[in-house]
């Protein structure tokens, strides 16, 4: 690299250079001669004007021998050949050899022209001397016109001679400037690749990791400018890194201080980042750059990243890692290449959560015998007892019942929460169910004079769902709205909506309070504990209607205002 830049400036300089100077003594040598010949040409013309006068006597008086004498003679003087040829293109004296013996020369360029009255210059070979000359022809005019031809003559070789010596001193002095031009070039050039030189050096140290590298900045203008300004960059890159190196150690103490599994997932399915947890968890600590499904065999995980990406949102899934569980938290970062997931470890709190459903099942299910037994003897005690007896023993009936409805509700609950529990799906006449559970609260309605009304359209298409659970449903919710009505009505609604079939029971009884109704379908639950238990609830109805809902693939709501009344909303799909 540093060996091309030299060298492209050096060279188009050495290129440029030798182009100039090879046109420079090019067009100079052309110069010089036309400027020798042109002063060859002034000097023939001005040696013509003073011979003209001493020729044209001669010339007209007959005196040819003494023409030809003065000829040479003065040839010797100035050192120009003389020739003068007649009109008729005889030559009548000539400085070299006989004019006797010379050819006519009538039809020579420079002595035709010169014939006619022009002066006329010529360079050509003489064929008397046998070299090229430089012939200038003039017309000698006298009183009857042009009576002959004055031709001036110089050889070239002595011109050549002439030109040949300037051209040597200009050829000189033009490579010297050359090697002085390039000697200059080369100096600019490793004045220019120096600085780039170390430049380069600098760059490949920051590019190794060497963020001290620095460039010297001795020269002045653009290329001290960018060694100040690559100074600041890897100055500014060093805080920089310094900066993200801190970020890294704090991320990497916030990750090993989380107490989930933490793992970053990219578009490739690739495993980006994983903290110490993680590896805990999956007992692998070479995470990076695997692909998840090759550490996390789970279906559900595997379906909650594509669920995630697809949504492009958030998403939560209880996942089974062998004898683990654990809620697997996903959610798109902003570019949406990469997915964050968190696993938060669930296992003993379902454990816990097993070990209560199993102790209620099984206190339940051993509750049943002794509580029908004591209703039995209450029953068999009531008939001979007396007065202040007959209410002890009530009382005790009272309860007795109330235990039992409990005992049945948590174990109907605990069918209902059993992992793979599936309802039986048949055709239901839902209008047919509604009258036959409001007619069993019909005696209950007419002691506190309640009106209890069906809302549904004729032809109401079945409904594909259990019917004990749906009956079940709408007895919880019918019972609770007469318990807790005083007057008014009780009101049960059916309906559908497209692909949904709607349920609805509402009441004008006291209502419920609003900071009660997000926990109203919670386990045990009541609203009025006094009430509750002076009424004969259990606190496990609506709970028993959300598992029924959620089992059918519904969605459930309740509203309410106190004094005013409570509605209790269901949606079913059609198909369950």
């Amino acid at each position: 690299m540093k060996k091309t830049i030299f060298l492209k400036i050096f060279g188009s300089h050495l290129i440029l250079t030798l182009v100039l100077a090879a046109a420079v003594l090019a067009v100079s040598f052309r110069i010089i001669r036309r400027n020798h010949i042109d002063d060859q040409s002034a000097r023939l013309r001005e040696l013509s004007e003073v011979l003209k006068p001493q020729i044209l006597p001669l010339l007209g008086g007959g005196g040819i021998p003494e023409l030809d004498a003065y000829c040479k003679s003065m040839s010797r003087g100035i050192g120009v050949r003389i020739t003068v040829i007649g009109k008729e293109g005889v030559v009548l004296a000539s400085s070299e050899g006989d004019p006797a013996e010379m050819d006519i020369h009538a039809y020579r360029p420079e002595i035709f022209s010169a014939l006619q009255g022009h002066e006329q210059l010529a360079i050509r070979r003489s064929s008397t001397v046998e070299e090229d000359m430089l012939y200038a022809a003039f017309p000698l005019a006298g009183k009857d016109g042009v009576s002959g031809v004055l031709r001036l003559s110089v050889y070239m070789r002595t011109l050549d001679s002439l030109v040949s010596r300037w051209q040597k001193s200009l050829a000189r002095t033009v490579v010297l400037l050359m090697i002085f031009v390039l000697l200059a070039s080369a100096l600019l050039a490793r004045g220019i690749s120096g600085p780039i030189r170390e430049t380069i050096k600098a760059a490949r140290k920051v590019a190794a990791g060497d963020l001290n590298a620095k460039v010297s900045f001795r020269n002045r203008g653009e290329l001290g400018d960018f060694a100040r300004s690559f100074n600041a960059m890897t100055s500014e890159l060093k805080g920089t890194f310094d900066e993200l190196a801190a970020q890294k150690e704090e991320l990497g103490a916030v990750l090993s201080s989380i107490r989930e599994g933490l793992l970053v997932i990219d578009k490739n399915d690739r495993i980006l980042l994983a903290n110490g947890k993680l590896n805990e968890i999956l007992r692998n600590d070479e995470l990076g750059n695997r692909r998840y499904w090759e550490v996390i065999r789970s279906s559900k995980f595997t379906e909650l990243i594509r669920r995630v990406r697809a949504g492009g949102d958030h998403g939560e899934e209880e996942i089974r890692l062998e004898d683990r569980t654990f809620l697997g938290s996903a959610s798109c970062l902003p570019s949406c290449d990469k997915v964050v997931v968190t696993l938060h470890d669930l296992t003993e709190f379902r454990n816990i959560e097993k070990i209560k459903k199993d102790f209620i099942l099984n206190v339940s299910h051993e509750l049943r015998t002794p509580l029908a037994a004591v209703k039995g003897f209450v029953e068999a005690l009531e008939p001979p007892a007396d007065e202040e007896s007959r209410g002890y023993l009530g009382i005790i009936k009272r309860n007795t019942d109330r235990m039992i409805n409990i005992v049945e509700d948590l174990l109907r609950l605990s069918e209902l929460e059993e992992k793979g529990a599936q309802p039986e799906i048949e055709a239901v006449d839902m209008r047919n169910m509604a009258e036959n559970v409001l007619r069993l609260f019909e005696p209950a309605a007419l002691k506190k004079g309640l009106r209890l009304e069906l809302s549904a359209p004729e032809g109401l298409a079945p409904l594909k769902a259990d019917p004990y659970q749906m009956e079940q449903v709408l007895i919880n919710l019918v019972d609770n709205a007469v318990k807790y009505t005083e007057k008014g009505r009780v009101t049960v609604s059916l309906g559908e909506k497209g692909d949904e079939f709607l349920m609805s029971v509402s009441d004008t009884g006291i209502g419920i309070p609003a900071e009660h109704l997000p926990h109203l379908f919670e386990r045990f639950y009541v609203v009025d504990r006094s009430r509750s238990r002076k009424l004969g609830g259990t606190g496990l109805g609506l709970c028993i209607v959300k598992h029924i809902v959620l089992l059918h693939g519904g969605r459930f709501s309740a509203e309410s205002r106190v004094g005013e009344g409570t509605i209790v909303s269901i949606v079913l799909p059609r198909e369950s």
